[in-house]
């Protein structure tokens, strides 16, 4: 029979686990073994750099803790050696590292999970690792809302070069028939010059008729 100071030392892990896990968005049970000291310490590292919590735990912790958290429907996953990855910032990088891993290495599984405090199956973990994330979905969100603007913009920009090009192309034939439209304004001149002295007989003729009067 275990001591009062074991018991009070298991107790003390369970009341520490709550807490931890009470913040956590999200949980992923997966089992390590066979790995390499290389393939864990890999695994291990990429999951502190996402901000995941990984540490193998006891089954009959884990059981012990999840009831505390009002958790249940986890025996199955909990057989084996588990390892658990959570946390408390975001929900889908503990799914995403361990899909990422065991695609990369064989011996490492993924067991089940807990998403948003209901227990997980495979496929929904491996369906939450697809998720884009926040990243990419805020760039996605940005592109959709900028893309009718930009493509205004470029419409505007082409169809404006549009009318300039065939502006310029107006333009030239003007210039060329500017010179037609002077010589037209000049023929009248000489019409006006020929009638001048027509009117200098006229005048003589006044002047003959007048002279006999005299």
């Amino acid at each position: 029979m275990p001591s009062e100071k074991i018991l009070e030392a298991k107790k003390k892990i369970v009341a520490d686990l709550v807490a931890s896990y009470k913040e956590a968005q999200s949980f992923v049970f997966v089992d390590a073994r066979g790995l390499t000291v290389e393939q864990d310490t890999a695994l291990r590292t990429e999951m502190r750099k996402n901000g995941v919590s990984y540490k193998v735990v006891k089954n009959t912790t884990l059981n012990l803790v999840f009831k505390e958290l009002g958790i249940e429907g986890l025996d199955e996953m909990f057989k084996g050696p588990t390892a658990v990855a959570y946390s408390t910032e975001d929900m889908m990088a503990p799914a995403k590292v361990s899909k990422k891993f065991a695609d990369d290495f064989e011996k490492l599984t993924i067991k089940g999970g807990i998403i948003e405090g209901k227990v997980a199956t495979v496929a929904e973990v491996e369906a939450l690792a697809a998720v884009p994330s926040k990243d990419v979905l805020l760039s996605q969100i940005v592109y959709a809302l900028l893309f009718p603007i930009t493509k205004l913009a470029m419409l505007t920009k082409a169809a404006a070069e549009k009318l300039e090009a065939e502006g310029g192309a107006a333009t030239a034939p003007a210039a060329e028939e500017a010179p037609a439209e002077e010589a037209k304004a000049e023929e009248p001149a000489p019409a006006a010059e020929v009638a001048a002295p027509a009117e200098e007989p006229v005048a003589v003729a006044a002047e003959a008729t007048e002279t006999p009067a005299e």
